[in-house]
């Protein structure tokens, strides 16, 4: 399955009421949101149709995250019957605005990846859905830092070991899309500022020159679900209902995670 096939199946299944993407490009994946939008990139040069509501952004998205109040094309109106009829809480602009699905495809290289997760997450909830592009390169010039190929990942790859190694609160599942797969991220937590404290730590270990030591289990997808299996599976349904009842962490989250690390093999 091509990414933007999964990408349509998964606002299906997410049934998100807003979306964020940082990197719009042209416009590909951005055409298939029916809901109000923000997109992010500095030099976009859109050509698809767009179907939306939405914020194009011409900034790059850490100047974009610095804003007095960077969500607030997704807050509701002050008119609760309004709301309501477009399907958002009758206090939506009193209450605080997350994001349901975010897609972070931006600059190809892990710490901008890395700072996109950080912002996004912190206007994010335990239900909602991160997606990172162009985790599984297909060979080491692929996943170069210095772009030398025409397709090219770059080393956001290393979001993937970052995420385990300082997040293991997250659940996380690798999606074997077409043609350099995707990364979706389940339970954010926007309280928990361990990769902003850590930063500096992880850019001295991660960043390094070309070539990257690219591991094998990535390059062969060892860990990659197929992307049917993940559209198919049986908490989507739960998820939604969660959200839009606005249930807690504590009640909401553990059989989520629970759900998701049964369809996702182990490290």
């Amino acid at each position: 399955m091509k990414r933007h096939e999964f990408l349509r199946g998964l606002h299906k299944a997410v049934a998100n009421r807003n979306y964020l993407e940082i990197g719009v490009n042209d416009g590909r994946s951005l055409t298939l949101s029916r809901v109000p939008s923000i997109a992010i990139d500095p030099a976009f040069k859109v050509t698809s149709e767009i179907r939306c509501d939405v914020h194009l952004a011409k900034a790059t998205s850490d100047a974009f995250f610095e804003r007095p109040d960077p969500l607030a094309h997704l807050k509701g109106g002050r008119h609760p019957l309004r709301n309501m009829a477009r399907g958002r809480h009758p206090l939506a602009h009193w209450r605080r605005t997350t994001l349901d699905l975010s897609f972070i495809d931006g600059m190809h290289l892990f710490e901008y990846a890395l700072r996109d997760f950080i912002n996004v997450e912190r206007h994010s909830d335990w239900s909602s859905v991160i997606v990172f592009d162009d985790m599984l390169p297909r060979n080491v010039d692929e996943a170069a830092r210095d772009r030398h190929t025409g397709a090219w990942t770059g080393d956001v790859y290393k979001i993937i070991e970052i995420l385990s190694r300082y997040r293991p609160d997250l659940a996380t599942v690798l999606v074997d899309t077409q043609p350099t797969g995707q990364l979706v991220v389940f339970g954010a937590d926007p309280g928990n500022t361990v990769l902003k404290d850590k930063y500096d730590e992880i850019m001295a270990e991660y960043d390094v020159p070309d070539p990257q030591k690219v591991p094998e289990a990535v390059l062969d997808r060892v860990r990659a679900v197929r992307p049917e299996d993940l559209l198919g599976a049986d908490f989507w349904h739960p998820l939604t209902r969660a959200r839009n009842r606005g249930l807690s962490r504590s009640r909401g989250w553990e059989p989520l995670r629970t759900a998701v690390e049964r369809l996702a093999p182990s490290p």
